[in-house]
Order: C-alpha cells, then sequence, then structure tokens
C-alpha cells in the first residue's frame, strides 16, 4: 500500500535536522564574531584614549589625532574623539565581520588622577 509506505521519511527527518544544526552553528559564529569584535573595540578604546590624554597638553587636534593613530594600529575606526576639560572620551568602531555586516562600538575616559 504506497499510502502508508514510509521509507525515505528517515531521510527527509535527517536533512531537516542537518539543516537545523547548520542554522544554530551559524548563529553561534554570528554572536561569536560580535562578542569578539565588542572586545577588540573596547581595548582599542581604552588605548586610544590612554595615548590620547598622553597627548593632551599638545593640544585637543593632537590628542585626537594620536588616539585615531592608535585606534588604526588595533585595527578600530574612530568614530569620536571629545575633549571634556581634562580628559579625552574617545568612540571607535570595529567592524564585526559577520554576515550581517555590523559594527561593534566602545567607548573610553582617560585624564588625570584626582
Amino acid at each position: 500500500n504506497p499510502a502508508s509506505d514510509d521509507s525515505g521519511a528517515a531521510t527527509v527527518l535527517g536533512a531537516a535536522l542537518i539543516v537545523a544544526v547548520v542554522a544554530v552553528a551559524m548563529g553561534g559564529l554570528h554572536v561569536g564574531a560580535a562578542i569578539v569584535a565588542r572586545h577588540r573595540a573596547q581595548a582599542a578604546a581604552d588605548l586610544a584614549a590612554l595615548a590620547a590624554a598622553s597627548r593632551l597638553p599638545a593640544g585637543g587636534a593632537a590628542a585626537c589625532s594620536e588616539a585615531a593613530a592608535v585606534g588604526t594600529a588595533m585595527g578600530a575606526s574612530l568614530h569620536r574623539c571629545d575633549i571634556d576639560r581634562l580628559d579625552v572620551v574617545v568612540t571607535v568602531t570595529v567592524g564585526a565581520g559577520n554576515l550581517l555586516h555590523t559594527d561593534a562600538y566602545a567607548s573610553a575616559r582617560a585624564g588625570p588622577l584626582g
């Protein structure tokens, strides 16, 4: 009886399970890439802010130029550099490198103690 024949059902179920596992793995890769990009962005922002703070006595333009140079060396792009009295606030972006083409943003502040 062809209507009650189950041959091939396991193949279809197996194919569906493979597609589900691949989809979950791809989602995990995207989440992992976003987390790595966020950590890279925070490290770049921290170092760029410290470098800018060290150059602040030479002026705001020199400080932000140094922040851009350090950010670029760290694989980030300087998104924003603000001088707030004796502090420097830096925001950088890092590409997450996933299929969604999203960026990770991070900010850091540095200045003298006290």
